[in-house]
């Protein structure tokens, strides 16, 4: 009699225990998605990299609550409109549940589709692109609330299950199509095997809806099987937003810093994630050039010792943004020309970062050359950036240069070269080496770290007095 009861009524012990697995299961997801920006300190986007995460959370809430509380996991009286089941069985998990969550894949495989095989950004920005895709589960729950075929169990008749599972079913096979246009491409971080791993778990949760919804529907007698369809309900559903939830289609370099990377080398740049040749990197043996100011700006700019340190004067004077992008296109000119993915891969994220209206380091440049980059044909285009390079140097000539050339920064920079040239002097002299081994980028928001390279300078300093008492 127990059994029936909790059957009927919820609140059996199968269903705690899938309650506690859904809600470890929510845990889990927003730990996913908040540890790069929480621990890893990972500056936000405004860009869809971002919100689309976001929703991809709330969706997966939606799903699991609605389905705790339409198919009676608890017990609670039903007095309010707000807790019929039209509100959590049709709305909350159909348009703002599971089709939610599969909108959001498909408008990333969208993305990537475009990106990697037309070589364009989406001619459809994705916070329209979203909403127009999920129009049909708007309008099929829209008719299912018309025509009112939920019994007090919220179940609905048999010959609503075949129209439900086809809409469930077209969104599974258009995500499907996207993936394959996109399965050729040589993909750096996980976005083909997320996508893979999604439509797996999609279909074969559609397909232990339908068997358990229809054991729930045909077979309201038998108790024990109420009771554990409803169970292998809610544990696919706290599987499927695990395996739909994926950063690498819309932020891959987060997926490089996240907590599920368990690599031994962490990279902080998206240059070093493609493996760009000595990328954020400041060699041991890196030749000591003499610095003229009245070399041109552009040619300097090349010597990566002096660009570090112009970039710490520009950062301190809050206007570091044109000479890191400086630095990312120069980056990206490493690249060769014949290897459009890691090019494709490093201009969009230089266009998130810097080009786009509101981006985290957003630099001046004219309206004209912003719609270039954004509408361009070919992302891979070696001269994509070329444009936009010319009008941010010459705001460096304006605005920077002059005051450079009589900074601190200048100064420790020249002090700093004399000091490396008199080490490398010595290491020719004696076979010994003076010179700091190694100094790094510390991230793409602050690549020049005056602590370690101070301490680099220092300890050179201190050993070759050392060795001149010696002498």
């Amino acid at each position: 009699m127990k059994v029936e009861t909790c059957a009927v009524e919820g609140g059996c012990v199968t269903d705690y225990i899938a309650i506690a697995i859904s809600i470890l299961s929510m845990i889990l997801l927003l730990s996913r998605l908040l540890v790069p920006f929480l621990v890893h300190k990972v500056p936000r986007t405004k860009n869809s990299g971002f919100w689309i995460p976001i929703i991809h959370v709330f969706a997966s809430f939606n799903l699991l609550l609605s389905t705790v509380v339409s198919v009676n996991f608890l017990k609670f009286n039903k007095r309010h409109w707000w807790q019929s089941c039209y509100v959590w069985a049709v709305w909350v998990e159909g348009p703002l549940g599971f089709g939610l969550l599969l909108s959001c894949r498909v408008t990333q495989a969208f993305q990537l589709y475009y990106i990697f095989v037309k070589r364009r950004l989406p001619p459809i920005k994705s916070y329209i692109f979203l909403p127009l895709i999920l129009l049909p589960w708007i309008a099929g729950a829209a008719f299912i609330h018309m025509k009112k075929p939920l019994n007090n169990r919220c179940h609905m008749g048999t010959h609503w299950v075949i129209p439900t599972v086809s809409l469930h079913t077209l969104y599974v096979a258009a995500l499907v199509g996207f993936t394959g246009a996109i399965g050729h491409i040589e993909f750096r971080f996980d976005e083909l095997k997320d996508l893979w791993w999604g439509i797996l778990f999609s279909a074969s949760s559609i397909g232990v809806w339908v068997t358990a919804y229809i054991l729930n529907e045909i077979h309201e007698e038998i108790s024990w099987l109420q009771i554990a369809s409803r169970f292998l309900l809610l544990i696919t559903a706290s599987i499927l937003v695990q395996a739909l939830f994926s950063l690498s289609s819309s932020q891959p370099l987060l997926t490089q810093i996240s907590l599920r990377r368990r690599e031994p080398q962490e990279f902080e740049t998206m240059g070093q994630a493609l493996g760009i040749p000595d990328s954020g990197l400041l060699l041991q043996m890196e030749a000591v050039q003499v610095i003229d100011p009245n070399e041109p700006l552009d040619k300097l700019l090349l010597d990566k010792r002096f660009r570090q340190s112009f970039m710490a004067f520009a950062d301190s004077c809050l206007a570091g943004e044109s000479v890191h992008f400086y630095d990312e296109v120069h980056e990206l000119g490493k690249l060769p020309v014949d290897d459009p993915v890691r090019r494709i891969y490093m201009a969009r994220y230089i266009i998130d970062k810097y080009i786009v209206a509101g981006a985290a380091m957003e630099v001046n440049i004219s309206h004209r050359i912003r719609q270039e980059i954004l509408t361009t044909a070919d992302l891979a285009h070696p001269n994509l950036f070329n444009n936009a390079l010319n009008e941010v140097m010459q705001l460096m000539k304006t605005n920077l240069a002059k005051d450079y050339w009589s900074s601190m920064y200048f100064m420790k920079f020249k002090e700093e070269a004399s000091m490396r040239s008199n080490g490398l002097e010595l290491e020719q002299m004696t076979g010994l080496n003076f010179s700091p081994r190694l100094s790094s980028v510390h991230g793409a928001d602050d690549p020049f770290h005056q602590e370690h390279f101070s301490k680099g300078s220092a300890n050179d300093s201190h050993d070759s007095d050392t060795m001149n008492q010696e002498l």
